[in-house]
């Protein structure tokens, strides 16, 4: 049994559960880090207690899309919930993509609850050396 001590804690929790949950036409955010880690951009998103049967990753254009859903566990008959504080329903994230990303190679890892993202820095957006012609390269046209 849990022993509850603080109602503004309570009414919090309830406040959360009230406005968070997502539904298919308004889902919630689901929080994410994204850093760039040599030739790649790597996107993290927190997915805990989500199989990877209902994520649902798409790239159109440039804008990626990720969408899960956590639904409820299994319960025996006879079993009374106490307390229910973990978030259920649908999280989704939209990240609009830089041209300068490879969004035809990017590769998704899931583990651990976290969802990591790996998207390759297009080769045309990575700096190169330009080579300098000299005068000795330079041709007389006679006619």
């Amino acid at each position: 049994m849990l022993m509850r001590t603080d109602p503004f804690r309570e009414l919090d929790r309830l406040t959360q559960q009230l406005t968070s949950s997502g539904t298919w036409t308004r889902p919630s955010a689901m929080a994410m880090d994204a850093y760039r880690e040599g030739d790649e951009y790597v996107v993290a998103f927190d997915l805990p207690g989500v199989s990877t049967e209902v994520i649902d990753i798409d790239v159109e254009r440039n804008m990626l899309t990720v969408k899960a859903e956590r639904r409820p566990a299994a319960k025996a008959d006879g079993v009374k919930m106490d307390l229910s504080e973990r978030p259920l329903g649908i999280f989704s994230r939209q990240i609009m993509l830089a041209d300068t990303l490879d969004t035809e190679r990017i590769a998704a890892d899931y583990e651990a609850g976290v969802l990591t993202l790996r998207i390759p820095i297009a080769e045309r957006a990575k700096p190169r050396k330009i080579a300098i012609g000299g005068e000795s390269s330079r041709k007389q046209i006679s006619g």
